[in-house]
C-alpha cells in the first residue's frame, strides 16, 4: 500500500504542473542507498565496500522531477545489481503509465551485468551505464590517452571514441564510449567508459555525458533523504522487556522485523516526496532554491501555539513563517486547481 503511494505521488504533482499532462520523455536514476544501522537487525550486514554494517536498499527516481518512485530494502551484504532487472522493470512500467511516456534509465557502475542490460534491450528501455575499469578495458583505452600535438589550452578538454565491448558474462558484444579528459596543470589524462543502447546516431559521445552527468542532482536528493530524514531502521525480533520502566503486562509475538523496515524506510521515502514538492512550492513562489533543511527549519519546525475557541482551532506562528506558509498556500492552491 505504502509503495503504491510511493509511485501515486509524482504522477499527480507532474499533471498538477502541466495542465494534466504527462511528460513525454523521463530519466529513471535507479543506485543503491546504504543506510546505517547499530545493532543486529535481520537483514543488515556489514560491507566491506562502505566499511559499517548497513542495508543496502535499491531506490528509483525520476530526474526531470525529483521524485521517488520506488525503493526496496536489501540486505546489507548484496552486491549492487542484485534484484536490479526486476525493480528495474517493474519502475520502467509502473512509470510509463502514469508519469510518462516513454523511460530511459541511467545507472551507476555497479550495475552493468549482462542479465539486466538484456532485460531492458528486451523491452526496448534506452540506456547508459558508467562501466567500471578493468585489465582489458585498460589495453582497449592506451592507444588513445595521447594529448594532441601543440600547445594545450588553459580550458579543460574532452574528448570521446566510440567502440564495441563485449564483458565475460554478456552475451553479445555492446556500444562503449570512452571519455578522455584533460586538466590543466595534470600530468596525467583522466578517463573512463560509459555503456549505451543508444545508437551514435541518437545520441553521440557529448551529449551521452552530458545525460550521464545529470545523475549527480539524483545524488543529491538521496543524500538529503538520508541526513534530513534520517531513517531509522531500527525493527529487531527482540520483545522489550520493559516498556516505560515497567514489566509490559501483555506480550505480542515478534513480526518480521525486516518487512517492518522496509515499511519505514517507505514512509521515509513517502515524506521526502511531500517535503520535494513543498519545495518546488516555496520555490516558485520565492524564485529562489531550497534545500529539504531549510524548508524543514523555517518552514515546518517553527515555534507555534493552538487557541481553541468554540468550534475554531488557530495556530499562531510568527511573522516570518507566517509569510512563508501564505506564499506556500497560495501556490498549493494552483496545483490543486489544476489537477481538478
Amino acid at each position: 500500500m505504502v509503495r503504491e503511494a510511493l509511485l501515486e505521488t509524482a504522477p499527480r504533482r507532474v499533471k498538477a504542473g502541466r495542465d494534466g499532462h504527462r511528460l513525454r520523455y523521463a530519466s529513471i536514476d535507479v543506485d543503491g542507498l546504504p543506510i546505517d544501522v547499530h545493532g543486529q537487525q535481520p537483514g543488515s550486514q556489514y560491507n566491506g565496500h562502505y566499511h559499517s554494517r548497513i542495508y543496502h536498499p535499491i531506490v528509483a527516481s525520476i530526474a526531470e522531477t525529483g521524485d521517488l518512485v520506488d525503493l526496496r530494502l536489501r540486505e546489507g551484504n548484496v552486491h549492487s545489481a542484485d534484484g536490479a532487472l526486476e525493480f528495474v522493470v517493474s519502475v520502467v512500467e509502473g512509470v510509463e503509465k502514469k508519469p510518462c511516456q516513454v523511460a530511459s534509465v541511467r545507472i551507476d557502475a555497479g550495475f552493468p551485468e549482462g542479465k539486466l542490460l538484456a532485460g531492458m534491450e528486451g523491452r526496448r528501455t534506452p540506456y547508459v551505464a558508467r562501466v567500471r575499469n578493468n585489465a582489458v578495458l585498460d589495453r582497449m583505452a592506451e592507444p588513445y590517452l595521447v594529448r594532441p600535438v601543440g600547445r594545450p589550452p588553459k580550458e579543460p578538454r574532452t574528448w570521446f571514441y566510440e567502440m564495441t565491448y563485449q564483458a565475460g558474462s554478456w552475451s553479445r558484444p555492446r556500444r562503449v564510449v570512452l571519455v578522455v579528459m584533460e586538466r590543466p596543470g595534470e600530468l596525467f589524462l583522466h578517463h573512463f567508459w560509459l555503456i549505451t543502447s543508444w545508437s551514435r546516431e541518437e545520441m553521440d559521445g557529448d551529449a551521452l555525458l552530458e545525460l550521464y552527468r545529470e545523475r549527480g542532482t539524483a545524488e543529491g536528493y538521496y543524500g538529503e533523504l538520508k541526513s534530513v530524514l534520517d531513517p531509522a531502521l531500527s525493527s529487531s525480533p527482540r520483545q522489550k522487556s520493559h516498556y516505560r520502566g515497567e514489566v509490559p503486562q501483555k506480550r505480542t509475538a515478534p513480526g518480521d522485523a525486516f518487512a517492518q523496515n522496509e515499511v519505514i524506510l517507505l514512509l521515509n521515502a513517502l515524506a521526502y516526496n511531500v517535503m520535494h514538492a513543498a519545495r518546488a512550492l516555496m520555490e516558485a513562489a520565492s524564485g529562489e532554491g531550497w534545500s529539504l533543511m531549510r524548508l524543514r527549519e523555517r518552514v515546518l519546525r517553527v515555534a507555534a501555539r493552538v487557541l481553541v475557541h468554540g468550534r475554531r482551532a488557530t495556530l499562531v506562528v510568527g511573522k516570518a513563517p507566517a509569510r512563508l506558509w501564505h506564499a506556500l498556500w497560495s501556490q498549493l492552491i494552483t496545483w490543486r486547481y489544476a489537477e481538478a
